[in-house]
Order: C-alpha cells, then sequence, then structure tokens
C-alpha cells in the first residue's frame, strides 16, 4: 500500500503498525472511526484488509488532506471531518473507535513545530475529554482500541471504567525484554463486564538488535511504502 507522508512535519511510526496488528486480531466489521487519523495509515490498513465502513477525523487541516489523498489513491471511500474530537457532533454511532492519539506529557520538552505539537502532547486531546467523547459515539457493545503512554495506565484504566468501557485485553510494548515498556496498546468494550486479561508483551528487538518474530510479522502484514510529498 502507498501513502503520502509530509516532507516535514509528523510522520507515522511503528507505533501505529504494531496498533494496526493489534486490531486486527479483533477482526473489525461495521462502522469504525479512527480518531486524529493523521495521514490515515491505521484506518487505511484496516479499511483495505477488513469489511468496514470508515471515517475519520483530525483537527489539522493538513493532515486530513494527506489521509483524504490517501484514501482516494487506494481506491477506499471514507467519511472524513475536520473537527476537534471532543467538541465531534454527528449522529453517527461506531463499532470500532480506533486511536494513535497524542500521549505525551505536557511537562516534556516539546516541539515548536505547530503541527508536530499538535500530534504528539497530550494536552491537545486531554484524556478525558477523549474518553468521554468516545463513550458518546459508541455503540452499545462497540469497542475503543488504542494505545498510549504505558507510564499513564493507572490514568487511563481510571477514565476508561467510570465511563463504563471496560479494558478486556491490555498489551505492553517494549523495545527489549529488559527494557521498560513505553507503549501499551488497549482494547476495550462499551459495557462490558469481563474481566481483563493481560496479554504476553510485544518484544520488538532481541538481543542482536534483530526484530523478533511478532514485530517482523506486523511490518509484513502491513506492506506499506510512503512517499514523502507535499499537497
Amino acid at each position: 500500500m502507498f501513502l503520502y507522508q509530509p516532507t516535514s512535519g509528523y510522520c507515522y511510526n511503528s507505533d501505529s503498525i504494531f496498533l494496526y496488528a493489534f486490531i486486527s486480531t479483533f477482526v473489525p466489521k461495521g462502522n469504525l472511526l479512527d480518531v486524529g487519523c493523521g495521514v490515515g495509515i491505521l484506518s487505511l490498513l484496516l479499511s483495505r484488509d477488513f469489511d468496514i465502513q470508515t471515517s475519520i477525523i483530525d483537527k489539522q487541516e493538513v493532515m486530513l488532506r494527506y489521509a483524504t489523498q490517501n484514501f482516494l489513491l487506494n481506491k477506499i471511500e471514507i467519511k472524513q471531518y475536520l473537527s476537534d474530537f471532543t467538541e465531534f457532533k454527528t449522529e453517527d454511532r461506531y463499532d470500532f473507535i480506533i486511536s494513535n492519539p497524542p500521549f505525551y506529557d505536557k511537562a516534556v520538552q516539546q516541539s515548536k513545530n505547530t503541527h508536530l505539537n499538535i500530534a504528539r502532547y497530550a494536552q491537545h486531546l486531554p484524556i478525558e475529554a477523549f474518553v468521554k467523547s468516545v463513550k458518546t459515539f459508541l455503540k452499545p457493545k462497540a469497542w475503543f482500541i488504542f494505545c498510549y503512554d504505558a507510564k499513564q495506565i493507572d490514568i487511563l484504566l481510571h477514565h476508561l471504567k467510570i465511563n463504563g468501557i471496560n479494558p478486556e485485553k491490555i498489551q505492553f510494548v517494549h523495545s527489549k525484554i529488559d527494557r521498560e515498556s513505553k507503549l501499551v496498546m488497549i482494547a476495550a468494550r462499551n459495557n462490558s463486564k469481563s474481566m481483563t486479561t493481560i496479554l504476553a508483551p510485544l518484544v520488538v528487538f532481541d538481543d542482536e538488535n534483530n526484530y523478533t518474530s511478532k514485530a517482523q510479522e506486523a511490518f509484513e502484514s502491513a506492506k506499506t511504502y510512503s512517499i514523502k510529498g507535499e499537497f
């Protein structure tokens, strides 16, 4: 799959590829909304692989322009929305809401590039408001699947639980088996009563700095080829 990315500013990374592989295990179907879609990598791959009706939303016009062009390039129909998700209005409800949202804490040193700043830092989509909005647009037994900063797992679980979106499966991502996790992927289900399953971790590199088989499988499944360009 070919897609365009900006020559400067935010570009997708391996987080999106690993999240794509994680979401794929749930065999998405029905209506899907990609929140903070960026260039569209996550929902593009899922739309290619599964029978879904895709909608995308981003608050940055430039990113939505790239995403729209990438869907057009790959001949996939979508609904697109230019909006802050916390202010989003629609009568549509979704079977899957997915997201690789901005999650870096505002206390860390921030990029002065506006597009990078909005794409990376959590103050542009605060977790409390984010989860409340997700709750609004989920169908009764629908899924919310996303990745986030692993260090904020306590805050994530708190806001999911108080909004009645039960975390059913959690997987931590480690660069190496002996390194602390910096990324967590969570599959939460609206109105679910199931107990939470902590999956085996996804380890990216082995002791010789080669991709592990699981990480390599994710990249091979994605089969993406990005082109730097301007729209």
